[in-house]
């Protein structure tokens, strides 16, 4: 009776042991997750962006929306994730990867020579071609005549490198609008930016005072993609396996034509 006892006990006491092992493997099988991609927050992704960039990311009646926005949500999604979203100043947001801000930055941001030795692109989810908007009765006629004149840009983006790279004097903004604003008041000769941010802007803007002027062999079309700093590779695949599927079942096309009346995501 007693040896009956001691096994009975003996079996119990095993059984326990494995559905506390097997609740810790669960446990430690959520987490590595997080801890294998170097997440800010376990089950997260954390998206650094502006929240001011129409159609890219921008408030429409106070919540945050637009293609890059969606495009989040979705990439997310794929990877078993939520998306939340930190709205950053377009010059401080490369700047946040290193200081852990975010663990991405999802803001039309363009695949260059500089950024790539610092940091990791994602696939392409936007393939970039610059144009140059000045005023409608501009004498400018071509992108190589803002040589010596004033051209309105954030600093730290391509646009500001391709206008010096054409001899333009750099008129610092914080946003797109900013520069936009500055076109149509006279105070500066144009802005560069990317053709689908013009297409956007004059969907809101039929009127506007403004024409484009194409960039012509003299700035190279731009990959867009998703970035992450050099310690998360595997966010990086895993970032860019998701684009890859979004780009497959069609979602990538569908948002372009919702926010940009027109599909810019292909080459």
């Amino acid at each position: 009776m007693k040896s009956w006892v001691k096994k009975l006990s003996v079996a119990v006491l095993g059984l326990g042991l494995a559905v506390t092992l097997t609740a810790c493997g669960s446990n430690t099988s959520s987490s590595s997750k997080s801890n294998d991609l170097g997440l800010q927050k376990s089950g997260t992704l954390t998206i650094g962006l502006e929240g001011t960039f129409q159609p890219y990311s921008y408030r429409k009646d106070g919540k945050l929306t637009g293609f890059e926005v969606d495009l989040g949500k979705a990439v997310a999604k794929k990877m078993g994730l939520k998306a939340k979203f930190v709205p950053t100043k377009f010059d401080s947001l490369v700047a946040g990867l290193d200081t852990n801000k975010f663990d991405v930055v999802m803001n039309n941001m363009s695949e260059t020579a500089a950024r790539k030795k610092k940091y990791l692109f994602s696939t392409p989810y936007i393939y970039s071609k610059s144009q140059l908007a000045v005023k409608k009765n501009s004498s400018i006629s071509k992108i190589t005549d803002i040589k010596g004149k004033k051209v309105a840009e954030t600093t730290t983006s391509n646009n500001a490198t391709d206008a010096k790279r054409l001899g333009a004097t750099i008129t610092p903004t914080d946003s797109f609008q900013q520069s936009i604003d500055l076109v149509s008041q006279g105070r500066v000769a144009g802005t560069i930016n990317s053709r689908e941010s013009f297409y956007a802007y004059f969907k809101q803007n039929p009127k506007a005072n403004i024409k484009l002027i194409d960039s012509g062999d003299h700035i190279a079309s731009q990959k867009i993609g998703a970035i992450v700093t050099k310690q998360h590779p595997k966010m990086q695949k895993q970032i860019s396996k998701a684009i890859q599927e979004l780009r497959k079942d069609g979602t990538l096309k569908k948002l372009s034509n919702k926010y940009f009346g027109g599909n810019v995501t292909d080459k």
